[in-house]
């Protein structure tokens, strides 16, 4: 992946396509060796692109730039149902010659309406899932996940969750490190577990900051141990059914599944940055033998440890 391009139109969302520009539009990180990718930002017409927060874009490139890219990305906008036949277009030959197509947000309707989303899973902001799900029957609506990846079709659910989806985007393609340190130096974490349902009925919060931080923290440390609900609800002084029902509230999701995404992305950093053995990462990281870190790694990753290795080992 070296190419990307990404499309905005009038009325676009600010913080969907600076999103954009964070992961990938980056020229110049001299505290890693992460890629630096060709980004170029394109648009029907060239010239001024009207904002939705009282300030304008200029953009020079027309939609030929997305021609060859690796990557074709397409910005949310305010008015996402005013479909421009020559951006549809530029959707389906994207996907018709094998790049990755990625909208996140309400121009995840883009890919609708182009047919790209036609038995595959995708998502959109909770507000528009429902709207998603009525006016594309054949596509599989996930309202409750932060981003969904179906073969060359990546979709995100509300801007911040474009973060989200080009860092899981970046681990697939160069693995757990580049993912990282990208995650680090725009400041945010490397992966959120949970998922969108955490978002809607209530104000959106740092789960690390809340009354189980100290808690994750120090099961964040000690992955080897035996970290099952009973364990983790003597750790924070609370019966293990309080203790379920506070973690589900305070991450939107088990913790079981919350250990087990630790697990496997220490899992993922040792495989490419050690030469320890499958038996060796699976005992430190706390899934106790090769056969459990196996099955978790491919279920989630769909390749097996050795396979991932090959790939991303520095």
């Amino acid at each position: 992946m070296h190419k990307v391009a990404v499309v905005v139109q009038d009325g676009a969302e600010p913080f969907g396509l600076g999103s954009l520009v964070e992961v990938w539009g980056e020229p110049y990180h001299p505290e890693d060796d992460n890629p630096v990718f060709d980004f170029q930002v394109c648009t029907p017409t060239p010239g001024r692109v009207r904002g939705r927060s009282d300030y304008d874009l200029f953009v020079e490139r027309g939609l030929d730039t997305a021609d060859d890219a690796d990557l074709v990305c397409f910005a949310p906008r305010y008015d996402f149902l005013d479909f421009d036949p020559r951006v549809l277009d530029v959707a389906r030959a994207a996907y018709e010659r094998g790049a990755v197509v990625y909208a996140h947000c309400s121009a995840a309707f883009l890919l609708g309406e182009a047919g790209l989303l036609d038995g595959r899973e995708c998502t959109t902001h909770w507000r528009y899932t429902d709207r998603m799900a009525a006016r594309y029957p054949k596509a599989v609506v996930r309202p409750d996940v932060l981003y969904c990846h179906d073969d060359n079709v990546l979709t995100g659910a509300g801007s911040a969750a474009g973060i989200d989806a080009s860092l899981h985007l970046l681990r697939q393609t160069f693995g757990a490190r580049v993912a990282a340190t990208t995650a680090r130096r725009i400041v945010v974490p490397p992966h959120r577990d949970g998922g969108q349902a955490q978002f809607i009925a209530r104000q959106v919060v740092d789960y690390q900051a809340e009354t189980l931080g100290a808690v994750l923290t120090w099961a964040a440390e000690h992955l080897a141990d035996n970290l099952d609900v009973e364990s983790l609800a003597r750790k924070a002084h609370m019966s293990p059914r309080t203790f379920a029902r506070r973690f589900r509230d305070e991450t939107g999701t088990t913790p079981h599944s919350w250990v087990t995404a630790q697990r496997l992305q220490l899992a993922e950093e040792m495989l490419e940055r050690t030469d320890n053995s499958v038996d060796q990462i699976a005992a430190e990281v706390g899934f106790g033998n090769a056969a459990t870190l196996r099955h978790h790694f491919t279920r989630v990753r769909g390749v097996s440890p050795q396979v991932y290795r090959r790939q991303f080992a520095c």
